[in-house]
């Protein structure tokens, strides 16, 4: 199998000439099978670049500081999610809609990132076995906790 790889726009990710001269397409279904097989879960390749998008996000929000106002934490959630469109090519629109969790923009908008950040950094060691950076230890505690708060929100409208 050639090494050569030729990028294609669109539904067509590459294709390559096999060792038998045939060409080969590898597509967006390829990978996303590859993806659910390799895991053992129902994720896709937009499962990773929404938490690659919601971890840019943390980082940008992390480092813009507290915001001392409403319009400090607008202009801070502007320029996070220009950083995020920025690395995953993306339009702003598209990358706040579609790759970044909207619970961490409430927890900056809210002032709680912060001694989530804090506990993440603190207790690198503990999870430094597993691979999480603090900024991942911050978005898997935010975003369980905004989907308790879901749920509980969902029980009560119900009962």
């Amino acid at each position: 199998m050639s090494k050569q790889c030729q990028e294609l726009p669109g539904y067509e990710l590459f294709e390559y000439t096999d060792s038998e001269g045939s060409i080969c397409r590898i597509d967006s279904g390829d990978v996303n099978e590859y993806i659910r097989e390799a895991s053992g879960a129902d994720f896709t390749a937009k499962d990773f670049r929404t938490w690659a998008g919601t971890l840019l996000a943390t980082q940008a929000l992390h480092q813009a500081g507290p915001a001392r106002n409403a319009t400090s934490a607008k202009r801070a959630v502007v320029d996070a999610v220009k950083s995020v469109a920025s690395g995953l090519g993306n339009r702003p629109a598209t990358s706040r809609k579609y790759y970044i969790h909207p619970a961490v923009i409430e927890a900056y908008e809210d002032g709680s990132l912060f001694p989530v950040m804090q506990r993440g950094e603190e207790q690198n060691g503990a999870y430094a076995g597993l691979g999480l950076r603090p900024e991942e230890y911050a978005v898997m505690v935010i975003v369980a906790s905004y989907q308790d708060r879901l749920a509980k929100a969902a029980r009560q409208k119900a009962a």
